[in-house]
């Protein structure tokens, strides 16, 4: 009889104890029901509508909120949801314990009639339209605006273009100057950048116009191409380790929920976000033009704060950071925060230190409560 080796007798207890934890894993993800891992879940009432997109308002978790309230927009290539996606990592949350009567807009899933809307529709639209009403309901001439990614790009061209109307603005992991990883090169980061500097204006005419509304497939799997490995070891060793956690197994299905739940983007943003932002940076020339007005970064007079991610493979930090010197504000203040593009809303580290950070600087430039 052959002798077994001894390798193979130490890797048997491994492969033994590998086997039962992914038998437990796949007995608690039988047991999961679907509204185990609903995501999303802080109270809120519907405000507004228009055509897919929902204004909703939060229900203040303290009795005398502040008087000036923060709107949220997020980008059209993810849902809002990613803000509150569940208890424990809950951006929301964090800041309606701390006194801030917050509102968000929900892009919703837009129709096929949505691809001809353009970047002038979101901000000096909806956009607009939102925060008239917010400042209406609370009776208020200015309000705090928050803008995630694209939708800080939105904010930052809605606080241009309408000053009068934005007391703050707080940017989250927002590309301002597009080229800026040209001089500040990092590995691993700013893909969509090379992408799209790459591409002839005829082909991203082309890619718009063959789409018209871009399928959420087309816009997951370039996002996908941004950390290949990464995105095929989650469902391997990163998955194994937590498959026997109940709460961990829940939590990271909560996450593959957010992932698949993405919208198709109308044609023509998507055309000037890779021609005109991504391509020519039109945005720190001062050479955005929406609604037949230049966009001039210069007009921007409210204190502003600008939270970039130290790890963000989709908008290199140095592409945030090239907001700072081009506004009128006199008040800048800039927050790095810990981990990547979306690990700084749902990571433990930058969750202890975000949503705090971000009510500490709201209140300190708001109204007196509501009495």
């Amino acid at each position: 009889m052959n002798a077994i080796p001894v390798d193979a007798r130490e890797a048997a207890p491994q492969s033994a104890s590998a086997f039962s934890k992914w038998e437990q894993g796949l007995a608690l993800l039988a047991d999961v029901e679907e509204d185990d891992i609903d995501i999303a879940l802080t109270p809120k009432d519907v405000v507004f509508q228009r055509d897919s997109m929902t204004l909703y308002r939060y229900r203040p978790l303290v009795e005398s909120p502040l008087r000036t309230p923060l709107l949220i927009t997020y980008a059209m290539f993810g849902r809002y949801t990613m803000i509150d996606l569940e208890e424990q990592r809950s951006m929301v949350q964090k800041l309606l314990s701390r006194g801030l009567d917050v509102y968000v807009i929900d892009w919703g899933i837009p129709k096929r009639a949505a691809r001809w809307l353009d970047t002038n529709d979101f901000v000096n639209g909806y956009l607009d339209e939102c925060v008239d009403i917010v400042r209406a309901r609370s009776h208020v001439e200015s309000i705090h605006l928050l803008g995630i990614c694209q939708g800080g790009v939105f904010s930052l061209c809605h606080a241009a273009l309408h000053p009068h109307k934005i007391k703050g603005l707080v940017l989250i992991v927002t590309p301002v100057d597009f080229h800026a990883d040209l001089d500040q090169p990092q590995t691993a980061t700013g893909y969509m950048n090379r992408w799209a500097r790459a591409a002839r204006d005829e082909d991203i005419d082309l890619f718009t116009e063959a789409w018209g509304l871009v399928p959420k497939s087309v816009v997951a799997t370039t996002f996908m191409m941004m950390s290949p490995v990464e995105h095929a070891f989650k469902y391997g060793p990163a998955l194994a380790a937590i498959v026997d956690d109940a709460d961990k197994l829940k939590s990271y299905l909560r996450m593959e929920r957010w992932i698949a739940d993405r919208p198709e983007c109308p044609g023509e943003l998507m055309r000037e976000w890779l021609r005109d932002f991504y391509k020519h940076n039109l945005l720190v020339k001062n050479e955005v033009v929406l609604g037949g007005r230049r966009v001039d970064l210069g007009n921007v007079n409210a204190p502003i704060l600008n939270v970039f991610a130290a790890a963000d493979a989709i908008v290199p930090p140095s592409c945030s950071r090239g907001l700072a010197g081009r506004t009128g504000s006199s008040d800048y203040r800039e927050l790095v925060v810990p981990g990547g593009h979306i690990g700084a809303f749902v990571g433990s580290r930058a969750q202890a230190l975000l949503g705090p950070t971000i009510a500490d600087w709201v209140r300190a430039r708001s109204s007196a409560p509501s009495q």
